[in-house]
């Protein structure tokens, strides 16, 4: 058994790097992971992180996919509220024109940020309810010319750029399924509703003109290194991110030998429970790890998210990973 895998970077940047190192190093991410033959690699939205980048999505993506010749690129993902439907179908129209066939749009409907942020971002507060209406609406525009409609996005229009609903609850496996799309489940930060929400798109799918069986893409955090030892010590910065979202603030710190001095019992639980679905060990434990995952969910493709302190463990892990038995190349 093998799958694609794909790669979803928030662009974590260092206390000591500068912002133009953190962006080179992301352009020699999506470099690497298309060397070592992944299917995508995905970038993240997010605002007000003091310690993410990933802020001007469509901006990353077109110098990722300037940088790279086969790979797809592609948000994962615009967050649907903070943005008119036009402009984004005007955007990814664009990318898609300068890069036919490589861009993917995900679309999520949290703010991805805090609410102080999403409001100095003319956020709507009631602006996911539209959610579903603006997916549709993008597809509007995205879809093929009509003549009953007057506002059209150019570019845009008529060029089909492959949309995936993501989400870390049952809302967007029942849109998904309800649009015929493909989804993308967030159980590399919430594991929680994974089963539910996976099981809820496959019983109410309905085929549609761009999917005719469900597709399914599943997050995971991931650090394999050459040791499971090695492993475990390079995640607890990953760990450490975690425990600053928990605690309100963004935190990306080098590895430690021990979290136990670092968080309290509860936190530790709360960590523990978002990173349930972590693969983390050497290439035999991650192997064990991935088969497991994909029996459980049945999933068509694994997306992961990996960020170790050094850079250079960060590639390593994606060279790791690309040497599985369980992982299928990009043709």
């Amino acid at each position: 058994m093998s799958i694609p895998f794909s790669v979803l970077d928030l662009m974590p940047t260092r206390p000591d790097d500068s912002h133009a190192q953190t962006m080179r190093k992301t352009v020699q991410a999506a470099q690497a992971a298309e060397r070592f033959g992944f299917n995508r690699f995905w970038v993240a939205e997010h605002h007000n992180a003091s310690s993410l980048l990933s802020s001007a999505t469509v901006v990353v993506m077109a110098e990722l996919a300037a940088a790279t010749e086969r790979i797809r690129v592609g948000s994962g993902g615009i967050m649907l509220p903070n943005h008119a439907p036009y402009v984004v179908a005007e955007q990814f129209g664009t990318l898609e024109a300068f890069h036919p066939g490589r861009i993917d749009l995900g679309l999520g409907r949290a703010p991805g940020t805090d609410p102080m942020t999403a409001q100095a971002l003319r956020r709507d507060n009631s602006a996911a309810m539209n959610f579903p209406a603006e997916v549709e609406e993008i597809q509007r525009y995205l879809g093929e010319p009509s003549p009953m409609r007057r506002v059209h996005a150019i570019p845009g229009q008529g060029s089909n750029v492959p949309l995936y609903i993501l989400g870390s609850s049952t809302f967007g496996a029942s849109l998904a399924a309800k649009l015929g799309l493909p989804f993308a489940f967030a159980s590399h930060f919430a594991p929680a509703a994974l089963a539910e929400a996976v099981n809820l798109y496959r019983t109410n799918f309905t085929p549609s003109r761009v999917l005719s069986e469900p597709y399914v893409i599943v997050g995971a955090a991931a650090m394999l290194a050459d040791t499971d030892e090695q492993a475990r010590r390079l995640f607890t910065t990953m760990q450490q991110h975690f425990l600053g979202v928990i605690r309100g603030r963004t935190l990306y710190a080098p590895p430690v030998e021990t979290m136990d001095e670092l968080w309290s019992p509860i936190e530790k639980q709360r960590v523990d429970s978002m990173l349930a679905e972590a693969i983390v060990g050497s290439a035999d434990t991650a192997q064990r790890q991935l088969t497991n995952l994909v029996e459980r969910t049945g999933a068509n493709e694994v997306i992961v998210m990996s960020a170790p302190w050094e850079f250079e463990d960060r590639i390593r892990s994606y060279e790791l990973l690309s040497q599985l038995p369980i992982f299928q190349k990009a043709e």
